[in-house]
């Protein structure tokens, strides 16, 4: 749940999805069976947490509010398939649970490191997010739009995102500022590039977001000597910008710094 409690930062905020319809629907576009361990990220007053429970063979509640950990614990006691945690989603060793299903509404002041987090995840098979709708708009956008992003690039690299439905933000108690969207994010079992050094691929994506509207060769001098002829020599055009660049433009650029590397002190 979008959540915290009355003495915490107010950037936290506290937005309660209780709409047992609007939960029911998140469950099934999760596509959660009896043979399925499903963690919940932020599980609030557990209105989400019940349905999960009915639809799947082990829930991993974590809530990081003491108060609406005590409510969970009280609500659901003697639940055999529910196990609950108190503590930062951020910190839960995701790795350690096998194969499991994210079905969450996350925090919206922990959904961008989350979302990052979950995806290096190997054992993680789809995340279904109830997120806000902006940000949900980023992880599907695809170049030359305004929401085309390094969260794009990333999300699209590791999973096959698809918005499901919006939900507005009059469905939240209190409302939020924003609509929300549910986003269901399905791991790839193979990325739709092959990429010769994944730390450089993300390294060259985030510099060339991280200044946006400079063209695409003075955001890789960071990282290349001579970036408008190692850019021009490769096929690709120095004056253009991030937004403009496919994920198959950064795969070439961060391959063909790769063949490079030992000749170039800058590339790690």
């Amino acid at each position: 749940m979008h959540k915290t409690t009355k003495h915490k930062k107010p950037k936290l905020g506290q937005h309660f999805l209780r709409n047992t319809e609007i939960l029911e629907r998140i469950v099934k576009v999760a596509e959660i069976n009896p043979n399925d361990k499903v963690v919940e990220i932020g599980a609030g007053m557990g209105d989400l947490t019940e349905i999960l429970l009915k639809n799947a063979k082990e829930v991993i509640a974590i809530e990081i509010d003491p108060m609406l950990f005590k409510i969970l614990k009280e609500r659901f006691y003697g639940k055999e398939n529910l196990k609950l945690i108190n503590q930062n989603a951020l910190n839960f060793p995701y790795e350690e649970v096998g194969e499991f299903k994210v079905v969450a509404n996350i925090p919206y002041y922990i959904t961008k490191p989350i979302i990052f987090k979950l995806l290096e995840v190997k054992n993680l098979i789809s995340m279904t997010l109830t997120i806000q709708k902006e940000v949900a708009e980023r992880l599907i956008a695809k170049p030359s739009t305004k929401a085309y992003s390094a969260l794009s690039i990333i999300a699209q690299y590791y999973t096959k995102p698809e918005i499901k439905f919006y939900i507005p933000s009059s469905f939240f108690s209190p409302p939020p500022k924003v609509d929300s969207a549910v986003i269901k994010m399905e791991k790839r079992d193979k990325a739709p590039v092959e990429v010769i050094n994944e730390k450089l691929f993300f390294r060259v994506v985030k510099s060339a977001f991280g200044q946006r509207r400079k063209i695409i060769s003075n955001s890789l001098k960071s990282i290349v000597d001579e970036p408008k002829e190692f850019l021009t020599k490769i096929g690709i055009e120095p004056t253009k910008r991030p937004e403009e660049l496919s994920i198959k433009d950064f795969a070439l650029i961060s391959n063909e710094l790769a063949k490079f590397a030992k000749n170039n002190a800058k590339i790690a």
